[in-house]
């Protein structure tokens, strides 16, 4: 959703249409998501991400070995190409990747709201889910719209068990949890906890709460997009390390939303995370 904005922020600047590249999904352990939302874009060909990218087929490959081996160093022959690849170079926010060209190719996270400054309110509508809600959701909307609702957004799966994952992002603490909702019930009459997890079970056996609490566990796999519809109509968020529910509070359009955030993003520290949280939301 970040990389979206951001191409859609380029894309309204230049008035061009915003292409996709998809090919990533082929092998990657996740599926393209997208499709739920509004969004205005169209996946790209493979000729396009070729081109734009500037890779070279076959007989375009021994030409440029000729002409390096002579001195030549191929600036023609990358002429004839349109495009630019813009690789992100830190994950803190880089001003200057607002100005690239129309014909550019994207590579990166760009997770701060600090891209996409133009279109706000676009990707507001955008991101709306598109599909009708079920009864049982639809149920858990009319609450949700009814109460003083908080969602408590838990992510465990992969982030507990993928070492890998586990040792960049980590999991947030119960203790930040119970610390989050307590500050919400300072602040907020007669609070309704609302809690969406991949893990709902951990959920059930670990937060306890003395305000009312339903923990949302029938929507899962293909239908996750349920979750973020319903994370998004709370009127407040406890928000994890993810963008799955960082996107639902910020497309949360409640003019009193409270939005707490974990003060430790990653577990690597060298990460400069300062941008990726909005100055708004409290870190706890």
């Amino acid at each position: 959703m970040f990389q979206y904005a951001l191409g859609r922020q380029l894309a309204e600047t230049h008035k061009t249409l915003l292409k996709l590249d998809l090919s990533s999904f082929e092998s990657d352990y996740r599926k393209y998501d997208l499709h739920c939302f509004h969004i205005q874009a169209y996946p790209a060909t493979a000729d396009e991400i070729a081109d734009v990218q500037g890779n070279y087929g076959a007989i375009e490959e021994v030409v440029l070995k000729i002409t390096r081996k002579i001195g030549f160093r191929g600036s023609a022959l990358r002429l004839a190409r349109k495009g630019a690849v813009i690789q992100e170079k830190q994950f803190r926010f880089d001003p200057d990747v607002l100005k690239v060209p129309k014909y550019t190719y994207l590579d990166g996270y760009w997770q701060t709201e600090k891209y996409f400054p133009d279109v706000r309110e676009i990707l507001r509508q955008e991101f709306q889910v598109k599909y009708w809600q079920d009864s049982k959701s639809g149920s858990l909307s009319d609450l949700i719209n009814s109460t003083n609702s908080v969602a408590i957004h838990i992510r465990r799966g992969d982030y507990a068990a993928n070492s890998a994952h586990h040792y960049i992002h980590g999991l947030c603490s119960l203790d930040y949890y119970h610390r989050s909702a307590q500050w919400m019930i300072s602040k907020v009459s007669d609070p309704h906890f609302f809690v969406f997890s991949d893990e709902p079970q951990w959920a059930k056996e670990n937060l306890r709460l003395e305000f009312p609490l339903t923990i949302v566990d029938h929507n899962r796999g293909d239908r996750n997009y349920e979750d973020f519809r319903l994370m998004s109509q709370c009127k407040h968020q406890i928000i994890a390390n993810s963008s799955f529910s960082w996107w639902a509070a910020w497309i949360n359009d409640h003019p009193q939303k409270n939005v707490i955030a974990p003060l430790k993003w990653f577990n690597n520290v060298s990460v400069d995370a300062r941008d990726l949280v909005p100055i708004s939301w409290l870190r706890i």
